[in-house]
């Protein structure tokens, strides 16, 4: 099996060149999607994970790259970053949180940082959160992030596998008090079913899920319908595969190699095609990386492209 830095090869290069990037390719040349109904985000945002560290749980990276990279995301248009004050290198000297706040601060107005709640990582490893739990995971990230208000909280439940049949009720219940009380302004969802997304919204409005999703792994295109069917913002986590999966394939390469674009960038236009609802938030740690994402907005895939993609 082909590597993805191999496949994405066989498609014109990334230069990394920042050549008119900001006046001809931004952020803003893509659709954009009301969260919660009141809130508009651009559909390509950036996702935070990779930026203190390369890996899972791996050596710190240099937090000034970090902070560079976020000011140039913002720069180049992108409203929307996804993160979780859980987001840390192994030693949890570099954590994205703190990036972001550092980078950030003052917040742009129209900026939606979104953050998670859930998992815990523990000196043996990382666990599940309980109810009692929330209160304390979100003034952690209020902390972090240097915010008296989260824009976007999702309740992350299981590990990589969707938990089915696990209640979520009790911790989701905390999260709509938080919300009532003014210190959340949307809530989520991550790594759900259809019946959790039908016993949360029991409970409170949820205004966007976030699962395991992209080209190689369709598995979750029912709750994207669902969530197309009731408006909500469907924002898959791994994009791109997460470094778990190898998106490559002959028929990406193929259509990559007519836009003239790298494999990665055609997977990014292909999830944005796929409906309204549909957002991306590619994450990295590299200046050549984000620009390689921020550009792939810019594709317009044509129907021979969608069928060869099918």
């Amino acid at each position: 099996m082909k590597t993805p830095s191999a496949t994405i090869s066989k498609g014109r290069p990334w230069t990394g060149k920042d050549t008119n990037m900001h006046s001809t390719v931004t952020a803003g040349a893509t659709a954009t999607f009301r969260l919660g109904g009141d809130v508009t985000i651009k559909r390509l945002g950036f996702g935070a994970m990779r930026l203190p560290t390369q890996g899972f749980r791996g050596p710190a990276r240099d937090p000034e790259a970090g902070r560079q990279v976020l000011r140039r995301a913002v720069e180049l248009g992108v409203n929307h970053i996804d993160t979780a004050d859980f987001y840390r290198s192994g030693d949890g000297t570099v954590r994205a949180n703190v990036l972001i706040r550092e980078a950030l601060q003052p917040y742009k107005p129209g900026l939606v940082v979104a953050t998670k709640v859930g998992p815990i990582i523990g000196p043996n490893g990382p666990y599940q959160a309980e109810a009692s739990d929330m209160k304390r995971l979100v003034e952690d990230n209020l902390e972090s992030l240097g915010v008296k208000r989260l824009d976007l909280v999702y309740l992350r439940i299981g590990m990589l596998a969707v938990p089915h049949g696990e209640s979520l009720a009790e911790r989701f219940e905390v999260l709509a008090m938080l919300r009532e009380q003014g210190l959340i302004r949307h809530l989520g969802l991550s790594n759900v079913d259809p019946d959790h997304l039908k016993e949360a919204r029991a409970i409170a409005p949820v205004a966007a899920v976030q699962n395991n999703f992209h080209i190689g792994k369709r598995e979750d295109v029912g709750m994207l319908e669902v969530c197309a069917a009731n408006e909500i913002a469907f924002v898959p986590y791994f994009p791109l595969g997460g470094g778990m999966t190898d998106i490559g394939s002959d028929r990406l390469a193929r259509v990559a190699v007519r836009h003239g674009a790298t494999v990665r960038q055609i997977a990014l236009a292909w999830l944005l095609n796929l409906s309204p609802v549909a957002l991306a938030i590619p994450g990295t740690g590299s200046l050549a990386h984000l620009l390689e994402n921020v550009a792939a907005q810019s594709i317009r895939l044509t129907t021979t492209d969608l069928v060869e993609l099918v």
